[in-house]
Formats: C-alpha cells, structure tokens, sequence
C-alpha cells in the first residue's frame, strides 16, 4: 500500500511520526514544513499547471533491509495501532504529466537519488521540467533510507560471510531501493542519482540491473583511483593541507558533517548551513527560496543520524572510494550510462572520461555487452548542478534518458564530451585549490 499526501501539508492528526519527544518532533515538523515550502517553489521552474505533484510515504518491509538485531526507526512509532510494525517508510515526491497515456513510448520513469545530507527535495528546480518533457511524465525523487523524512533506523549491519563493510553498508541503500521498487511495480526505471546517490546507483545495478533501463550518474563520488602520489597534496597550499588532515581524522573517527552541525547551538549550526547556501549556490537569488532551503538541509542534518554514518563505510576522505566504480562501472549489465558534471565541479570530470574510453576499449576488443558511456558537462555549475544551472541540467538529464528529440530549438543544451581522452578538459575549470597549487 501506497500512502499519498498531498504537498499541502497533512494535518499532524495524519502524522506517521511519534511525537512524545517535543525536540524531536519540533525538528521533524520543521523538516515537513521546509519541505512544503520547496514544493511550493516547484511550479516556477520548466514547467506548467499540466503537473501533479504529491509527496508519498511507501512502506517496506523491514526484513529487506539486512540489520543487525532489531533495528527500529528513530522517527516513526513502532507500537501505533495503525502502523505495521514490520515496516519501515520510504519517503518522496512524484510528479505526474497529465498526459501521460499518450507518452507511453518514451521509456521508464525516472527514479532520482540524492547526494549526502540532501534528500528528494534537492530536485524541486528540476522535477517538473523533467516530468514535462520526458520518462513518459513520471518523475519520482525519493529520500533514501536514513535521510529526509524516511525511516532513520541505527546504521548496524548485520555481519554475512562474504561480505566486508563496504558491502554491507551498500546494502543497506541497495535493498531499501529494490524493495521501493517492488512496492510501486516498477519493472523498469531510468536511475539518476547525485554525488553519493550515484555511487549507491551504481551499486544497485550491479544486482538488480534487470530493473534498470538506464543509469545516469551526477557528479558521482567514488569514481576515480585514490591520487597515491606524495608530491600531489605535498604541493598543495599549507592552508589546504591542513584542512585535508583535519577533515581525514574526522572521517577516520566517523564524525559526520551532520554530527558536528548537531553538536553545535542551533543559532550556530543555522549560521553555519545559511553560509554553506550562500557560497556554493550564489545562483539561488530569491530569499525565501534561499531561506527555504537552508530550513530543509538544517532540519536534515539534525534529525537523528542513520544514512549519514555510511559515509567512512564506503568512502575515504575527499570522497575516494573504497571500492572505486571505475572499476565496477565497464562490467555493468545496463547497455546506456550517462555521466554528468558541472563546469566547475570538484568531482574530477576526468574520471568520467576514463570510464568512456575503458568502455569504449572493451567494446572495440570485442566485448560489446560493456555500457555505452556519454558524458556532459553543464556550464556556469559546479557539484549542484541541479540547483545551478537547472535549465542545463534538465536537458542533460533527457539527453542522458534518450529523450533528445522532446527538447525544443530553446533548450539550453549540455557540452557533450565526443572524445574519450582528456582533450575534453578543456570546458572543465580546476578546482580552486588545484588552480592555486599550479601557480605556486
């Protein structure tokens, strides 16, 4: 069973959530209301009044996700007379096209993931112009398990034979999205994910790549090799390489960027996230949309902890992976990836280039089951790119889906990369701290 609300938000009467703790449920109602407020903002960009737009809680067995012991949600109450207790709640938005009948032709709907300590609403920009124009009208963003407004069980995996850490935490994210998918019949979906979502996407498809019809990859962490070279960071600023030391250890200790926006006052921790929305999304000028957001990341942040505490699980600092994906991405059973990055993204778009030529080698030898790999490059953006240059992205994203052709001649379209060596570089601008270390 399925449970819709509608964007207005539910009365608290209707409220999934226990609401025995005041601090808990005060931050749980500021999630909900930031969240009805981005909603709100949906409508103003690529689209139409010819779009649903509905939040949605989805049940799923708690069984499907491997736990050690019995791992409950931090939020939701287990013992109310109306919730199953074997359950667990995945939480999103969808966006239906009213003409979705007649748009049968134009492949499986598009599932979106979002990056760490973001959720579905990171997409508010994107979801109706998206939905108006591909993935036969049907968009859905999900906040995956342990963010947002889905369950928020402890991050405790069970221990299998076989399987490391890495795997395990992967699980936790892979197994919540199959069991979604099975609740809404999804045979096939076009999986999109950000960041983080997007190393987790990768994962998914590597067990259940029957369901996906194509994968597209947004600034994906986790993608290249670790740089092992000593003379790389030792060439760096001071300033920067003590910033890197300090970030590692944290990492190593597993403190979070959430745990420590938690530690601090809330005055503090909002000043904090109101400065972060300031820097890295100058292109985010109404105040209120402004102001909105730094609501919905805040109250992310501070809700308990639980997806969030993967992060050392699967990755290393500056978000190398442990098991990097350009290894794992050429032996995918899903026919057509895409890669996209922002112009001025610190996820090395490099890496995506080499995953196309990997590819591209494997098929020219022979093998021609590899993925088809294309890459694009949003201009004017950097890592979120769907809130940078959303006109951009949106087009990406439907070249990525197959969907060139609903694009109009006013469509503000993407740097496709042609060539599967680094003479594409040359649209990405260098991070910061790479720019300062070369002109030293």
């Amino acid at each position: 069973m399925i449970k819709n609300l509608s964007f207005q938000l539910a009365p608290k009467k209707m409220s999934i959530f226990n609401w025995g703790s005041t601090k808990l449920a005060n931050r749980i109602e500021s999630m909900r209301l930031a969240e009805g407020k981005l909603m709100s903002f949906a409508n103003r960009f690529g689209g139409n009044t010819t779009e649903q737009l509905e939040l949605f809680d989805t049940p799923i067995p708690r069984a499907s996700v491997p736990l050690h012991g019995d791992q409950r949600c931090q939020l939701m109450s287990c013992r109310s007379e109306t919730e199953d207790t074997s359950d667990f709640i995945m939480h999103g938005v969808k966006v239906t096209s009213n003409d979705t009948e007649n748009r049968l032709d134009e492949g499986a709907p598009l599932v979106l993931l979002h990056g760490y300590a973001n959720g579905a609403l990171y997409y508010y920009r994107n979801l109706v112009g998206l939905s108006n124009n591909h993935f036969g009208g049907v968009v859905y963003a999900l906040d995956m398990l342990g963010w947002g407004l889905s369950s928020r069980p402890s991050f405790k995996m069970k221990s299998i034979e076989g399987c490391d850490d890495v795997d395990m935490a992967e699980q936790f994210f892979v197994e919540s999205l199959e069991a979604w998918r099975k609740a809404h019949k999804l045979e096939k979906m076009t999986l999109g994910g950000h960041s983080l979502g997007g190393y987790m996407s990768v994962a998914y498809c590597e067990k259940y790549p029957q369901h996906v019809d194509r994968l597209i990859l947004i600034s994906p962490a986790g993608v290249p090799h670790e740089e092992t070279n000593p003379s790389t960071r030792n060439n760096l600023p001071l300033k920067v390489r003590i910033l890197i030391s300090l970030a590692a250890g944290l990492w190593r200790s597993g403190i979070t960027p959430a745990s420590f926006i938690k530690s601090l006052p809330e005055g503090r921790g909002t000043k904090l996230v109101a400065g972060y929305v300031e820097n890295r999304l100058p292109a985010v000028t109404c105040v209120d949309e402004r102001a909105s957001l730094v609501e919905y990341l805040y109250a992310n942040a501070v809700l308990p902890g639980s997806g969030a505490d993967c992060l050392n699980k699967v990755l290393k600092p500056m978000a190398y992976a442990k098991k990097p994906t350009i290894d794992r991405i050429p032996l995918l059973n899903v026919r057509d990836i895409a890669i996209i990055y922002g112009q001025n993204d610190w996820m090395d778009p490099t890496a995506g280039l080499n995953v196309k030529k990997r590819c591209e080698e494997l098929r020219t030898s022979g093998k021609e089951e590899t993925p088809k790999i294309s890459v694009f490059g949003v201009k004017d953006a950097g890592h979120l790119l769907m809130l940078e240059n959303w006109e951009e992205f949106n087009s990406a994203v439907i070249l990525a889906g197959g969907g060139g052709k609903r694009l109009s001649k006013q469509a503000h379209l993407p740097f496709t990369c042609s060539q599967s060596d680094e003479s594409d570089t040359g649209f990405f601008n260098k991070p910061r701290f790479a720019k300062n270390k070369e002109a030293q």
